[in-house]
């Protein structure tokens, strides 16, 4: 079962290149966002890999957890924002929120205790790592959730209004899959709190691929109507 969270790493790192070459090169706020995002993917999928490979330590899971479970979908989310309202206060609101919400999780989970019992487990989770209803255990409840809320909300809003623009159905459909994809690593999260290892696993990689396909379509539709004539 290592070979689909490594597969979805090199995904989500793949795709995270090709993001920072779009920013480097266009400088457009959403592209570093979503490249974070999906750098986080990247770091989460690779520690689910090690720790299924060789068992979790400590580390191994608070990185899996901080960037897999927690701060992934916001940047996702905020990269929306940005992409939808170009202006320069909701980039500062989004990018000021980010720093806050890493900040916080990162300190929350390393203040956390963990379980070296929940740890030896194959998949362990975040209720038998950190406690029921604990600081680290609630981050997700907390802010992956309400973010995923926004996210889907912003790329449904996004596709609704391109909807009937022939010159657009790339990035209509594009959006459409981002929305898919984020949902199917979201369910993922089901089988990732039941232990069942081979369902998540498959579900992080469907759902980084999705999102890699939709990514794609959105930003060579954008690309193309950004062009002149």
């Amino acid at each position: 079962m290592w070979v689909f969270p490594l597969a979805a790493a090199i995904v989500a790192f793949a795709f995270t290149g090709s993001l920072v070459r779009r920013w480097l090169a266009r400088h457009r706020p959403y592209e570093l966002a979503w490249a974070l995002a999906l750098a986080m993917y990247g770091v989460a999928s690779a520690a689910l890999a090690w720790g299924v490979l060789d068992g979790f330590s400590r580390t191994a899971f608070a990185a899996y957890w901080i960037f897999g479970a927690v701060l992934n979908v916001p940047f996702l989310a905020a990269g929306e924002l940005m992409l939808l309202f170009d202006r320069a206060w909701v980039r500062w609101a989004c990018w000021l929120v980010l720093i806050f919400l890493t900040a916080y999780t990162m300190a929350v989970v390393a203040g956390a205790d963990a379980s070296s019992v929940a740890l030896a487990e194959r998949l362990p989770s975040g209720k038998d790592v950190f406690g029921d209803a604990t600081p680290a255990h609630r981050l997700p409840q907390l802010i992956s959730i309400p973010s995923y809320v926004l996210l889907l909300a912003g790329t449904l809003y996004s596709a609704w209004r391109m909807r009937g623009r022939p010159e657009l159905r790339s990035r209509f459909v594009g959006t459409l899959l981002i929305a898919l994809g984020a949902t199917v690593v979201a369910g993922g999260s089901a089988f990732a709190a039941t232990g069942a290892l081979a369902g998540f696993s498959l579900t992080l990689l469907a759902g980084i691929s999705l999102m890699f396909w939709g990514f794609r379509s959105a930003t060579r539709s954008l690309a193309r109507v950004a062009t002149p004539a």
